[in-house]
């Protein structure tokens, strides 16, 4: 399986990455210009990273995109563009990653203990400020 990206009009919503898409060495699913980088490293034994630091560097942002691994179980995606019309629905199951660029989303919960790991860049507004509901 290949990594499935789910677009309208050129514009990139979602990608969902499966235990199958991770290739040997590092390989980055998200364009150099998303909010958040995500990447699958796949090395051998005895490989070794070099040690380093990130810069301090200012970067605007203006979205909260956000990144799920299922752990356990599985979830249905919901993806929505920006006028909240519902444009496609996937399943992700136990070691999938899902990647949420733009416009809306919603999860239905599949199995029971469904755990997924979530993350977003932040700082965190609250809900008033970092969403609306569909």
């Amino acid at each position: 399986m290949s990594v499935r990206i789910y677009k309208k009009d050129d514009i990139v919503f979602a990608k969902h990455i499966s235990m199958d898409d991770f290739k040997e060495g590092l390989a980055f699913f998200s364009d150099d210009n998303d909010f958040l980088q995500v990447g699958t490293w796949n090395y051998p034994a005895g490989k070794e990273l070099l040690a380093h630091n990130h810069n301090i560097v200012e970067r605007n942002v203006n979205r909260t995109q956000e990144v799920l691994f299922i752990r356990k179980g599985r979830i249905l995606a919901e993806i929505y563009n920006e006028d909240d019309k519902k444009i496609d629905s996937f399943e992700a199951q136990e070691g999938d990653i899902v990647i949420l660029l733009n416009g809306g989303h919603g999860y239905k919960i599949l199995e029971d203990n469904t755990q997924v790991l979530e993350i977003k860049n932040g700082p965190y507004l609250g809900p008033e400020k970092d969403r609306r509901r569909i």
